[in-house]
């Protein structure tokens, strides 16, 4: 049902629902932004005459083309900042948050898009380096980050939205989740013994959903003044993929060439994200709409909310152990 969902929306034209109205004078920082999704979001927020787009990657001289490439396709210079920011490395995230959080006046959109696609075992910060990239860390920068948004909703009368980018493959990896629920779900997720490479993407995304899911439970709009939505930009033509294995490569290239979008198109949903209001707080957003109706009853239910509470439990416990107040602390 997922996949044929997904093949579905695939071929549907989506709309641009971000505009100058929306964006105008704004500030966004979109990580993962020197290629693909995170590139083409970046590009139509500056298009669309906000004020400061910070691109937040691990490459910098491959941001600084970004920036280049951004401001002779859209006219528009002294926009774009390049920062950098390295989702494998918990010191890393840390500097950038502190450095938004100090340097920038106000924040009206954080698209967390960084990611990355790996199917050969390495680590990073003592985890499996997909999930410390696609779930620790995604989450610890959201953290950290939610004081800043907070105070510049009251500063400027605003919603700031934080955007988490998923993806629907997650709903396919049930049978990953189920082979290391009963114990911690870390520890599994950290033993390559059981580990299926080929399905860790799809593994982290649905873990990372779970997450953000009850990040956004605790953290309700009207406390926070905080929008934080997930994204499920769909197949599209981007770079993820780039670190796998031949094979891996050969057979996602042969997929996206039937039916992937481009990024740009990609790229709306995102943009769809950042202005889709307060209704969409903890929702899952797809092809520029709420889609909670695509959310497997197993992850909504009972056994779901169970699951999403463990999770997210464990990862307090290790982010708290990283930096202390961090969660406990949130505005």
């Amino acid at each position: 049902m997922v996949m044929l969902r997904l093949t579905a929306e695939q071929y549907r034209k989506l709309p641009i629902l971000a505009n100058e109205s929306t964006c105008s004078g704004k500030t966004y920082i979109v990580t993962g932004s020197n290629s693909g999704l995170g590139l083409e979001t970046a590009r139509h927020l500056v298009e669309y005459s906000a004020s400061c787009v910070v691109l937040a990657v691990r490459n910098l001289a491959a941001g600084e083309y970004a920036k280049k490439d951004i401001e002779k396709s859209t006219g528009r210079n002294g926009v774009v900042e390049v920062w950098h920011l390295d989702m494998a490395s918990y010191a890393s995230v840390r500097t950038f948050a502190k450095k938004a959080s100090t340097e920038l006046d106000r924040i009206d959109g954080l698209v967390a898009n960084a990611g990355v696609m790996l199917d050969t075992w390495s680590t990073a910060e003592g985890m499996e380096t997909s999930v410390t990239a696609n779930v620790t860390n995604t989450l610890f920068l959201g953290a950290l980050m939610m004081p800043k948004l907070s105070e510049s909703g009251r500063k400027f009368g605003i919603q700031p939205t934080l955007v988490f980018i998923v993806s629907v493959l997650g709903y396919t990896a049930k049978s990953e989740i189920d082979k290391i629920r009963g114990g911690s779900i870390f520890d599994g997720l950290n033993d390559q013994k059981r580990a299926n490479m080929d399905q860790r993407y799809a593994l982290t995304k649905l873990v990372e959903e779970c997450a953000v899911r009850q990040f956004a439970a605790l953290c309700p709009v009207k406390r926070t003044g905080v929008i934080v939505n997930m994204v499920a930009p769909g197949l599209c033509s981007t770079g993820l993929g780039r670190d796998a294995r031949t094979f891996t490569k050969i057979m996602h290239e042969m997929i996206r060439a039937m039916m992937a979008r481009t990024a740009e198109v990609g790229s709306r949903t995102i943009l769809h994200g950042l202005v889709a209001g307060e209704e969409s707080h903890g929702k899952l957003l797809s092809g520029c709409k709420i889609k909670e109706y695509w959310v497997p009853d197993w992850v909504s239910n009972a056994e779901g909310q169970r699951l999403q509470k463990d999770i997210w439990k464990e990862l307090v416990a290790r982010l708290e152990e990283v930096q202390p107040g961090c969660i406990s602390q949130l505005p």
